[in-house]
């Protein structure tokens, strides 16, 4: 059962395209995809291109792209660790992570 700290991912073989490409359609959330390209980073770290959005609109972006699978939102301490799940993704969709985001995941 998920609680507020182990919130659900799906499971690789449960990844859908289809909500891949719509997480990942969005402009603010691909910018998101991006910046984890390098690494895992708290969620406060990930800067957005409207400062001032708000925290409820953020933390909608980024239940977006855990549902799809696209990223690992995981507690830590009192905030939230991000992750982008590129090896689950390059396993169901060979190519995807480099066709949308436009370089290579870790460059």
């Amino acid at each position: 059962m998920a609680t507020m700290a182990n919130l659900p991912h799906p499971e690789r073989a449960d990844l859908n395209l289809t909500s891949v490409l719509f997480a990942l359609s969005d402009p603010e959330r691909l910018e998101i995809v991006r910046q984890l390209r390098s690494g895992p980073m708290d969620m406060a770290e990930c800067s957005l291109s409207v400062p001032d959005m708000p925290k409820s609109t953020k933390s909608h972006l980024m239940k977006v792209l855990r549902e799809a699978g696209v990223i690992r939102n995981e507690a830590n301490g009192r905030g939230r660790r991000l992750i982008l799940r590129s090896d689950d993704l390059e396993e169901r969709f060979p190519g995807l992570l480099l066709a949308v985001v436009g370089a290579s995941v870790g460059d």
